[in-house]
């Protein structure tokens, strides 16, 4: 359903044990958003859902809203590095097309509601 790099995988465990929080999950989903329509959605949650679907990664859990999985059903998260910064990146075979810096996309059968980035 996700795949997690290598990469990816290191630096979301870094994260979520940075987040001095008891049981830190990576929450995964889309909002509406975004110049393209729809936005990726990735934040530490402790709080998980009756309905979430977990996925059990070596070092750490995802959440995920059954929502979103048409959206992500898929989705490959990578992290990279470039000089002094660095972030995740996603490749989804669900986007028809995605902004530039890969944050938003729209779907062949839904746009979303396209809004100015932040």
């Amino acid at each position: 359903m996700i795949e997690v790099s290598d990469k990816a995988s290191e630096k979301i465990a870094e994260i979520l044990l940075s987040a001095n929080i008891r049981n830190p999950f990576l929450r995964v989903g889309v909002d509406e958003g975004g110049c393209s329509g729809l936005s990726y959605t990735l934040v530490v949650d402790e709080q998980q859902a009756e309905e979430d679907i977990v996925l059990n990664k070596k070092d750490f859990s995802i959440l995920v809203h059954p929502n979103s999985i048409p959206y992500i059903d898929g989705l490959e998260i990578d992290y990279e590095e470039s000089g002094m910064v660095g972030g995740f990146t996603m490749n989804n075979p669900n986007a028809k097309a995605s902004c530039g810096c890969g944050a938003s996309f729209r779907m062949a059968n839904y746009r979303g509601e396209i809004k100015k980035c932040d």
